[in-house]
């Protein structure tokens, strides 16, 4: 099924046209008939030559009915333009153009009406001019005479044609219907109507509306008057639901696959002005998307970037086509692209124009890299219920990150780490809760995921390896290497320790890296000494005393005693009941 709206000024036929098509008059309404004036969205459906199904929303041409005729386009990939040969481009013509240049139509076709009344030439030449310079571009152009027939052939030929240019529908996308009309029948309770652009239908589906983000049952499905079980898009289509009453919903509000989209309350547009001059956007206005009709407030951010502020929820995607009207003044002030459905707040100084350039090369696209490079860090599922196909894989849980930004907070961090251990080296590192706040991350499993060599966690501690000690530790390590170089065991005493560079803060920095080895208050050795006393006693008469083992390590009770309590403690030594130890290592070959 292909679907496709009227658009033109009133008057022109639209109405009379689609009932020749199709034989179905669109006027439903007693008051549309009898004052010969289409008030309300009309529909209709025909098939054409080639086998496919057309489906009409016809819309009024009066100017009091324009928020009507922008519901009924709001969702359809096409039009047909209805211009009378014998009036020629009026006013509500320039209007309807208007609207569908700011919806970014570009699929369309020109029927020049009432041929046999007048010569369509002039009127023709003239709305092909001004179509021309829309979105729809050069279109197609049949002249026809509703009254006598005359073109109607051509017209269902050139329908074909313009059928058969018509993208189609995504079945596999969610489900985002915008009622334009809901009705109680009898026996079977509320009706809603709508064109459905993508997803698909099931008698049985729970949806959500979304005005109210109650679940509601599909208990039946109509397409052109057909009971069916299923509906894919693209289709005209009839819901009968289970769970809603008339007065909960109507024309403007939407069904929604659960947890597809969220609910926006602001968001971030381009404004396309069909390339005329910007004109000055009022501080209030009305923004028409979908069905949808809602007074928004208007805050400019820079050239042709604007906020709109809404007073109630719209389901908003990436790449979505508004039109930005005065009802004041009856015109349509521009064409709108959301470019972010979920922005940031605007709070300090400044924050506008910075969000003004964060969104220069955004054109609605919803591309993962754009939006992760100005997003930085973002939920897979925010990103998908935007309509962003996500294929990078998250950094930890469901969150991605923007690949500069993640090096660059992970660059950060083990800054964070040095000056943290630099102020405080008797702690063990900086608390991750602590660093998570530092780095302005929204979960302490970020800076976790953050942590890589030489960064270690460590009993909820961000620390640091041994490549990354401060250098002043590091140079005292290197210093007290030299100094133990042949004599491992001589653990020099307190003065100088100072003398190497072992301040308290750098003492206890080192034994935190693992650097060196504290014994005892002022008993430090290299982190190796355990295995080269276990070689040396190991080459010992067993067991042996405290002194035989100072004099085969020469060094004093002073490091002995604690050095072999340390290798007691490893399973390197045991102590015996008379005092004595015997090793329990043994000798690597040499």
């Amino acid at each position: 099924m292909r679907v496709i709206a009227t658009a033109g000024h009133v008057d022109h036929g639209k109405s009379t046209l689609i009932h020749a098509l199709t034989g179905t008059h669109p006027d439903r309404l007693a008051e549309e008939r009898r004052r010969g004036l289409t008030i309300d969205l009309g529909f209709a459906w025909t098939d054409l030559p080639s086998g496919e199904r057309l489906a009409f929303v016809d819309v009024p041409g009066h100017e009091r009915f324009v928020p009507t005729m922008l519901a009924g386009v709001g969702s359809v990939p096409a039009v047909l333009f209805v211009v009378a040969a014998d009036e020629g481009w009026k006013p509500q013509s320039a209007e309807h153009l208007a609207a569908v240049d700011a919806l970014g139509v570009r699929h369309g076709l020109l029927v020049v009406t009432r041929c046999d009344v007048a010569d369509p030439g002039h009127a023709t030449a003239q709305a092909q001019d001004r179509i021309r310079s829309s979105t729809l571009g050069s279109v197609d152009t049949v002249t026809v005479s509703a009254r006598t027939g005359v073109g109607l052939t051509g017209l269902r030929a050139a329908l074909d044609r313009l059928a058969a240019r018509l993208p189609d529908g995504d079945a596999e996308s969610p489900v985002r219907l915008w009622i334009d009309r809901s009705f109680t029948v009898r026996g079977s309770g509320l009706v809603v109507t709508g064109t459905l652009g993508a997803g698909r239908i099931r008698r049985g589906d729970v949806l959500v509306t979304a005005r109210s983000g109650r679940p509601v049952r599909v208990r039946g499905l109509q397409a052109l008057g057909e009971e069916t079980g299923l509906v894919r898009a693209t289709a005209r289509v009839a819901v009968n639901l289970r769970g809603l009453d008339k007065e909960s919903t109507g024309r403007g509000d939407a069904l929604l696959t659960p947890e597809s989209f969220l609910p926006c309350l602001s968001c971030d547009v381009r404004v396309h002005h069909g390339g005329t001059p910007a004109p000055e956007l009022p501080r209030t206005a009305v923004v028409h998307i979908g069905s949808a009709a809602v007074p928004v407030r208007v805050r400019p951010l820079g050239p042709d970037l604007v906020r709109l502020t809404l007073p109630e929820p719209l389901p908003l995607r990436i790449g979505d086509r508004a039109v930005l009207r005065d009802p004041g003044l009856r015109r349509v002030l521009a064409g709108l692209t959301v470019l972010d459905p979920q922005p940031p707040e605007l709070r300090r100084r400044g924050a506008a124009a910075r969000r003004a350039a964060e969104l220069g090369d955004a054109h609605g696209a919803p591309a993962e890299a754009a939006e992760l490079r100005r997003r930085l860090l973002v939920r897979r599922g925010e990103l998908t219920v935007m309509g962003v196909a996500v294929r990078t894989a998250p950094v930890v849980g469901d969150w991605l990150a923007d690949p500069a930004h993640w090096t660059t907070l992970r660059a950060r961090l083990a800054e964070l780490v040095a000056e943290y251990l630099s102020e405080r080296p008797t702690e063990d590192g900086i608390p991750v809760e602590a660093a998570r706040h530092r780095l302005g991350l929204p979960a302490v499993s970020l800076v976790e995921a953050l942590v890589t060599p030489p960064l270690r966690m460590s009993r909820g501690r961000v620390t640091a390896g041994l490549a990354a000690q401060p250098a002043s530790v590091a140079d005292a390590v290197r210093r007290l290497t030299a100094e133990l170089d042949g004599r491992p065991f001589a653990a020099p005493r307190a003065h100088r320790l100072t003398e190497l560079g072992f301040g308290r803060r750098e003492l206890a920095a080192a034994v935190r890296h693992g650097a060196i080895l504290r014994l005892a208050e002022h008993v430090v050795l290299l982190p190796d000494a355990p295995r080269l006393a276990a070689d040396r006693l190991s080459e010992l008469d067993q067991p042996f005393t405290v002194g035989t083992a100072s004099r085969a390590l020469g060094t004093t009770r002073r490091v002995t005693v604690p050095l072999l309590e340390h290798c007691d403690g490893q399973g390197i030594t045991q102590v015996l009941p008379d005092k004595r130890r015997r090793c329990t290592h043994r000798r690597r070959p040499a």
